[in-house]
């Protein structure tokens, strides 16, 4: 009697003979054997048809078919069976059948496989040697070579690295992949800076980089999808994100969708949309104008190069408005861009651009395992004894940070205001503070605009923020009245009373007036910790100022001047003493006077107390900001 049996096929056993069944109901496609033919294990004898798909029925053991009992056409029910089979000596079932073509150590590649790694090689630069072979000609590195310096070796998740441009209605699709690889955007996620951080942090980003030798960069319909689906992706997990940005803006050329004004692209809003929320680095290097522009403008940091031109309209924009003609480099040249504050960080090359993407990047995802303190008492030195004589405040910040971590952030630009990223005890902390080697550090327009957006990326990230201060006050006179800076200055009373990231500061040497306030949240009590060093000065207004207008008319009722200018000298003498820090800290209007090679210690000490911020979110979960200014 034949019976039937379990597995891939079913086998049931009359003599010798074992039954060849299907598991699966369907229809009877096609019979692969005939009666008397030799078969090996594993070679199909069946194919049953089901839904459109093909499922083969192979035998379990090698042998010789000795009948059929189903013919081509057939409906059959699972279990039917479709033929025996006289086994011979070997017996090998069909779960682990013979080894075939496509094994391991076969060298063998499917046609299917062979055209998508055919694909793969032609839209990256071993593919494009004549494009690339260009781009060093004028001294630039590929997209492709940039991420790859960038991020961690083999940790690039590529979107879309088969896309092409929108153009089949006027080119060929073998043109498009050739010339548009990508369609001229280079998106994924990966990893930067594992071997800095260590395994402890998540240094998992998001990078996207437009392709100057693809249509010069511009921004097609795909690549907008691309970066739409990149947007969105790195807002629902919250990566950091580096943009390369060179590009000629928008494409006229694309022809596969319709649209009427073109306005619809959501790039903008999800990028702008990121504010506040992820970290966005900007690397412009060669020509940005245009949308590629405006994506670099609204990031938090932008990066340029030396060869940069950056503008929200190019050339060929300036010239169709009727404004004139101008080559690529006069329209934002680097050095307009860095005093006029739209630039970050000036920087050589591409190169110097991607290190220190990096290197920004780390004060973001998190604290250093190891670091370097300076020697501490050469702050004893730094501030000359004379409060009337100059000196570097920077040589100041980068004894009291860990040894080079300082990163000046818009050093052309506000002069008199110095912000940074740096370390303290390998801890990223951002810094404000004071220049007085540039108009003896009043706060100008520029500085306040400045100091502000720094104390915003802070929040917006769970930085600490540490002020540094020696400021006579704000700037003032008719001239600093037309920068509106009335509005200006106050953005530091808007802003630094609603930081709920600590804050620690230093007067190290005057602190007078509302700019000594706006340098501390708004009064010296707001401060987690509020230190001054024994050249300290704190008051309302300065000394010689005070004593002007407060003792005018004591003054003027000395009729003999010598004996006038002394009387002047005394009261000055006198508000100097009454103003030092030791005299202040007397009131407890500061929490102490410090010996300044205690600073630092006392500093890395307090942000130990501190509780860490939640970079992005304050205590009820919300965003601290809803975006961080573009300026």
């Amino acid at each position: 009697m034949r019976a039937g049996g379990e597995g891939n096929s079913l086998r049931g056993v009359a003599g010798n003979a074992i039954a060849i069944s299907t598991t699966t109901a369907g229809v009877l496609a096609q019979v692969l054997v005939e009666p008397g033919e030799s078969i090996s294990a594993g070679q199909p004898v069946a194919i049953v048809e089901v839904m459109k798909m093909e499922t083969e029925v192979p035998s379990p053991v090698a042998g010789a078919v000795s009948s059929l009992d189903a013919t081509p056409g057939s409906m059959l029910e699972a279990g039917a069976v479709i033929a025996w089979i006289e086994p011979g000596t070997e017996t090998r079932v069909a779960s682990d059948p013979e080894p075939g073509p496509e094994a391991i150590g076969s060298t063998a590649v499917r046609a299917d496989l062979a055209e998508l790694l055919d694909r793969r090689r032609r839209s990256r630069d071993e593919g494009r040697p004549e494009p690339v072979a260009r781009r060093h000609e004028r001294g630039g590195r590929t997209a492709r070579e940039n991420l790859d310096d960038l991020i961690d070796p083999g940790s690039l998740v590529e979107y879309g690295g088969l896309a092409i441009a929108a153009q089949r209605a006027r080119r060929s699709e073998e043109d498009l992949i050739e010339k548009t690889a990508a369609d001229g955007l280079i998106g994924g996620i990966a990893t930067i800076n594992e071997g800095l951080l260590g395994e402890s942090v998540n240094c998992s980003c998001a990078v996207v980089s437009y392709d100057y030798t693809v249509l010069a960069g511009t921004q097609g319909a795909i690549g907008h999808f691309k970066k739409d689906r990149l947007f969105e992706l790195i807002e629902r997990t919250r990566l950091p994100v580096v943009l390369f940005a060179e590009g000629g803006g928008g494409r006229p050329g694309d022809t596969d969708y319709a649209t009427g004004s073109s306005l619809t692209a959501r790039a903008f809003a999800l990028w702008g949309r990121l504010s506040g929320r992820v970290p966005r680095i900007a690397i412009v290097a060669g020509r940005c104008f245009a949308g590629n522009a405006a994506l670099a403008g609204a990031s938090d940091i932008l990066i340029a190069t030396e060869n940069s031109s950056l503008g929200m309209g190019g050339p060929a924009m300036i010239e169709g408005g009727g404004l004139g003609s101008f080559a690529p480099e006069e329209v934002g040249p680097i050095d307009v861009q860095e005093a006029n504050g739209v630039v970050d960080l000036r920087v050589a090359d591409e190169q110097d651009a991607v290190a220190m993407a990096k290197r920004l990047l780390a004060y973001f995802q998190g604290s250093l395992p190891e670091w370097e303190e300076p020697e501490q008492k050469p702050l004893r030195e730094l501030v000359p004894e004379s409060r009337r004589r100059t000196y570097e405040i920077r040589d100041v910040l980068a004894t009291l940070a860990d040894a080079g971590s300082v990163t000046e952030l818009r050093r052309g630009f506000g002069k008199g205001m110095i912000t940074a990223l740096i370390r303290l005890e390998g801890r990223p902390v951002g810094l404000i503070a004071n220049d007085p080697s540039e108009m003896a550090g009043a706060i100008t327009s520029d500085g306040a605009d400045k100091a502000a957006r720094l104390m915003q990326l802070c929040e917006a990230f769970g930085l600490p923020l540490l002020s540094v201060v020696d400021t006579p006050g704000m700037m003032v006179g008719p001239e600093v009245e037309e920068t509106a800076l009335v509005r200006h200055c106050s953005r530091l009373f808007a802003i630094g009373p609603n930081l709920t990231v600590p804050l620690l500061a230093v007067v190290v040497g005057r602190g007078y007036g509302l700019g000594a306030q706006a340098m501390v949240g708004g009064s010296f009590l707001e401060p987690m910790l509020t230190l001054a060093w024994p050249t300290g000065e704190l008051g309302p207004m300065g000394i010689e100022g005070a004593v002007q207008l407060g003792m005018k008319a004591e003054l003027e009722a000395i009729a003999d001047p010598d004996e006038r200018e002394q009387r002047f000298r005394d009261l000055v003498a006198g508000l100097k003493h009454h103003f030092r820090a030791l005299n202040v800290a007397t009131y407890f209007e500061i929490d102490d006077v410090v010996d300044p090679a205690e600073t630092r210690g006392l500093l890395c000490r307090a942000l130990t107390a501190a509780p860490a911020p939640r970079a992005g979110h304050g205590e009820d979960g919300r965003d601290r900001v809803p975006w961080v200014d573009t300026w």
